[in-house]
């Protein structure tokens, strides 16, 4: 059966590229200096590019729903008549999850609508009666929620009739609004500050429409004559006026609408200049003001953070939309021209959807090309042949806005997935053929050995030679991808020249899918940066876009002259301000020092001056030239004690109010920051360790989700029956040896706590994973394989929680979180600790300020200054800037999904991290190199760790005497004394909903 479904496979992979060539030829619009177009011709290729299902895919894909391209080649080609729109009073549901949370009521002055008022996840289902059968789109009249806790987009999963029509049904978002509030300011230094960005979300009317941006128009469901119930579910409060089912209308091409416009002179009223920095509103506070120091940007930045730009790489996340409104004086034909910069990927291009008061004018402007180019260049809305495209306006108000889509790119990035499940398979027979073993004193006859795989190996490099094919038409020039994808066809047929030494060279077939799924990434990246925006009268030409010769040498100069200029130096530091180094991005030092001045020093009294440091290497230099600051934050959680031993930081615990600040962080979560009886730093962020699953797969294997790793090995069999596999960082040790009831180190400090039975034990537990369950030793990106459902189920930390939130709209409703497996006690409780890294704040011992900077950490730390400094990163940066605060009541006050946070709450109680002792450093790479020879080398794990102890302990007492804990004969001077974290922290409970 397994040999009749590959040679299904290799029928099914030729029809597909008979069908394919053509329609991928016809994707994209020819190359221009001006941009170009893609759109009539690559709407076909939206119904019908998507790979031929293999016949042995594997259970994530059986599970999941079929692409939107998939459903519309079921020829659903029928369109209801224009009038008959159907609409639904949303106030009136035929059936409801919660009568008090889902309420008719009034909202933003209006009466009679569905207040969905609740962010737990909720439902609510409509009944329509359809009287023509037909593809209809579905509109909602809506409006966010505003509030403190009310930042996210509403994002529904929407099923007819019970079932999903699509697998992108799941994710459907309803945008808000932002504006960016009141004018720019200015801090001393002459640099200016973002403003932060106000919801003002008011009643819209939207289409449903992708998530991810992969299709230029609305969605379009299939509906049959008669009764069919319509349910949302989501967890985002919102009101909802009306549903509607809406026939589609069909785009005109520009030829058709430019027939259509009156008969027009061009205008006499001259040009219309928008500064593009001056957005009149954005659908995601994530879309932001940039700085750029070219010549020809305006305002000219002169030498200080100037914010005169906009975009850049803050504009390259789906349907991400900036709006401008502008005001025509006299009605007529125009043409657009933009001054942008596009420069982030060589020879990659970037796609907008142009809209002209809400609408595409023409479908040339659904997925707009605009070029790669390496500096200031000039774009002009033009045709393949470069002639600008005119658009009529009325006298009167306008607004022109410019999203973000991947529309163009999205067929590739599915052939990619399909190419990857076929190579996939070539891996695995290949693997079964030679049990993983690279023998080269074996002689391998390949057709008589594995009949088919020189036909399988042949269809992937024509796929790959038609996806190089396809990548060029779209993106308009060759790029990394087009030519990675060539090379990789060179190299399959590489192995097609010697067909039999094809076994010896599994790992290459690894190595190019790795490869040509790494290119998904960055065509998803899709930055673009504007200065000016200008409409101006057909007859009339553009202003010059960029900077001439002369003004490029002049700038050139400046800039030079401007670089002796230098802001917030770290050696100079003023003796009549607390000095504050922060080690993370501009964007965290500026707010920060924003907050200082609005909220610290007018209580305070206290002048605080806030510095971005580069390297922390710079403290340990600053420290032997003399400067120092009072305050360094966001430091690595080992760095406090490392200062410490060595004099430079100040013990906190010296503090008369110290153990209240204490009670408010995770006792674990001192440990590292414990050294000599004292406490040398404190807790800012915290990430977190959980278990990440997709719901969806582990539903359809019929799985539960693990508690302790007994169950963890006994779902690996069926995972990895099915292609899948369980993932967790192969070096991440911690929960392990913590969960085993073992300690790192012996109370005293002198040595390491691993050399005892359980130590051993919780050795062996971890890389019995790798040697006997098979999980596997090296994964370049959870999140990709995660995505893919090839790793349906691992243990994760925060940066995994921000990625799935913000870049896998598609998931949406598809996966969860849960307490990481742990060890079963004897009186049948669970231990789960685990750590997760943290960064810390300190104060300098030579700091003449100690007082002053402690009242600061405590102004820092405090819950309002940490919710309004999350608050605020995230409404100026969006979701991927969400602030992991260690304030646990601060945390729950950030806008987390209720049911998301009661679990991170949860594990927080199991929160621990090791000690750092001098010598401490080799704890960790020891353990690496253990593991090592353990599950790479296939030492026996006792042999292995005992090494490593060894090793350890030799490390800790040679440190131990230099710093003197230990004399020349190892024997105790003084004790480090650590203190025993057995219990899970009880402060946290209060705080789980």
């Amino acid at each position: 059966m397994r040999r009749i479904g590959k040679f299904r496979l290799i029928y099914g992979v030729i029809v597909l590229v008979l069908l394919i060539i053509p329609l991928l030829v016809l994707a994209a619009g020819s190359s221009n200096a001006n941009g170009s177009r893609l759109s009539g011709p690559y709407k076909a290729v939206l119904a019908l590019e998507d790979f031929k299902r293999w016949e042995d895919q594997s259970i994530a894909e059986v599970e999941l729903e079929p692409y939107y391209a998939d459903v519309l080649q079921n020829s659903y080609t029928d369109v209801p008549d224009a009038e008959l729109r159907v609409a639904v009073d949303a106030s009136k549901p035929s059936a409801q999850s919660s009568r008090q949370l889902l309420r008719e009521g009034q909202y933003g002055g209006r009466s009679g609508v569905l207040v969905w008022d609740s962010m737990d996840t909720q439902w609510v289902e409509y009944q329509v009666k359809v009287d023509q059968e037909g593809l209809y789109e579905l509109h909602a009249t809506y409006l966010p929620l505003k509030g403190e806790d009310n930042t996210r987009p509403v994002v529904w999963d929407v099923k007819v009739d019970g079932e999903r029509h699509f697998r992108e049904a799941s994710s459907i978002t309803l945008y808000r609004q932002w504006r960016d509030e009141g004018n720019k300011k200015t801090n001393e230094d002459g640099d200016e500050i973002r403003p932060v960005a106000k919801d003002i979300s008011d009643w819209q009317t939207q289409p449903f429409t992708d998530s991810g941006a992969n299709y230029a128009e609305p969605f379009k469901w299939h509906l049959t004559r008669g009764i069919h119930t319509i349910r949302l579910e989501g967890y985002e409060p919102v009101a909802v006026a009306e549903l509607a089912l809406v026939p589609p209308q069909k785009l005109e091409t520009y030829r058709q609408a430019l027939s259509a416009y009156p008969a027009s002179n061009s205008p006499e009223a001259g040009s219309i200049l928008l500064q593009a920095e001056q957005m009149t509103s954005k659908n995601d506070p994530s879309i932001v003001m940039m700085w750029d120091r070219d010549w020809r940007s305006v305002p000219r930045a002169k030498g200080r953070i100037t914010y005169n730009t906009m975009g850049g790489v803050r504009w390259d996340w789906p349907n991400q939309e900036a709006a401008w409104e502008f005001e025509v004086k006299e009605s007529g034909l125009y043409k657009i021209g933009l001054r942008a910069l596009q420069n982030r990927f060589s020879q990659k291009a970037s796609f907008r959807t142009i809209r002209i008061d809400g609408e595409v004018p023409f479908e040339e402007l659904l997925t707009y090309r605009i070029p790669y180019a390496s500096s200031w260049q000039r774009i002009v809305l033009a045709d393949p042949t470069g002639e600008p495209f005119e658009i009529y306006l009325t006298e009167g108000k306008h607004t022109l806005s410019i999203g973000l889509t991947h529309a163009a790119v999205s067929p590739i990035v599915r052939g990619i997935e399909n190419l990857s499940v076929l190579l996939r398979d070539i891996d695995q027979d290949l693997s079964a053929l030679t049990s993983g073993q690279e023998d080269r004193n074996r002689t391998w006859k390949i057709d008589r050995d594995l009949p088919g795989l020189r036909a399988q190996l042949e269809q992937a490099a024509h796929n790959l030679e038609v996806l190089a094919d396809a990548m060029i038409e779209v993106n308009g020039r060759k790029d990394s991808a087009s030519e990675g994808f060539r090379s990789s066809a060179g190299d399959i047929r590489g192995l097609l020249d010697i067909p039999d030494d094809i076994p010896y060279h599994i790992e290459e077939i690894s190595a190019i899918t790795e490869k040509i799924n790494s290119f998904v990434v960055n065509m998803h990246k899709q930055p673009l940066q504007l200065d000016e925006i200008y409409l101006t009268p057909v007859k009339d030409a553009f202003p010059a876009m960029v900077a001439s010769w002369t003004d490029k040498g002049a700038g050139l100069f400046a800039n030079f002259l401007y670089s002796f200029h230098t802001r917030q130096s770290l050696s100079e530091i003023d003796d009549k301000e607390l000095n504050i180094w922060v080690l993370r991005g501009r964007d965290y030092v500026t707010q920060l020092q924003e907050l200082a001045d609005e909220t610290f020093t007018p209580t305070s009294g206290i002048k605080v001056k806030v510095n971005l440091l580069p390297n922390p290497q710079l403290l340990v230099m600053s420290n032997a030239a003399g400067l120092q600051p009072d305050v360094a934050l966001g430091l690595n959680q080992d760095l406090p004690v490392d200062y410490a031993i060595r004099g430079s930081v100040y013990d906190l615990s010296e503090f008369d109010d110290f153990n209240q600040i204490y009670k408010r962080f995770s006792p674990g979560s001192w440990q590292a920051l414990y050294y000599d009886k004292g406490y040398y730093g404190l807790p800012e962020t915290q990430s977190f360790q959980v278990l990440y699953y997709r719901k969806d797969i582990i539903r359809e294997l019929g799985l539960k989700i693990p508690q302790t790793w007994q169950d963890v090995y006994d779902l690996l069999p069926t995972l990895q029956q099915n292609d899948m596999n369980f993932y967790m960082d192969p070096q991440e040790y911690l929960p392990f040896i913590s969960q085993n009831d073992v300690e790192f180190y012996t109370p005293n400090g002198f040595a390491t706590g691993l050399d005892t039975p359980e130590g051993f034990q919780a050795f062996k537990q971890w890389t019995d994973l790798y040697n006997m369950y098979a999980m596997e030793k090296q994964v370049p990106s959870f999140y990709q394989h995660f995505r893919s459902g090839t790793m349906p189920i691992g243990i994760s930390d925060y940066n995994m929680y921000v990625q799935l939130a913000a870049a896998a709209p598609e998931l949406n409703g598809r996966w969860g979180i849960s307490l990481i497996p742990g060890v079963k006690q004897e009186d049948g409780t669970i231990s789960r600790w685990a750590g997760g890294q943290q960064t810390t704040g300190v104060i300098f011992k030579e700091s003449q300020k100690k007082t002053e900077a402690w009242k600061f950490l405590k102004w820092w730390m405090s819950t309002d200054t940490q919710v309004r400094y999350g608050s605020d990163l995230e409404a100026i940066n969006g979701v991927s800037f969400r602030w992991n605060t260690a304030n646990v009541e601060a945390f729950v006050r950030l806008p987390w999904k209720r049911e998301d946070a009661n679990v991170i709450l949860k594990q927080w109680a199991w929160y621990k991290e090791k000690e750092n002792p001098p010598g401490g450093y080799f704890m960790g790479r020891e353990l690496t190199n253990a593991w090592v020879r353990s599950v790479i080398d296939g030492m026996n794990y006792r042999a292995s760790l005992e090494a490593s102890i060894l090793d350890i302990n030799r490390e800790l007492r040679r440190k131990q005497q230099e710093f003197g804990f230990l004399d020349e004969e190892g024997n105790p001077i003084k004790s480090l004394e650590y203190p025993i974290v057995k219990q899970p922290w009880d402060g946290v409970n209060q705080y789980v909903k």
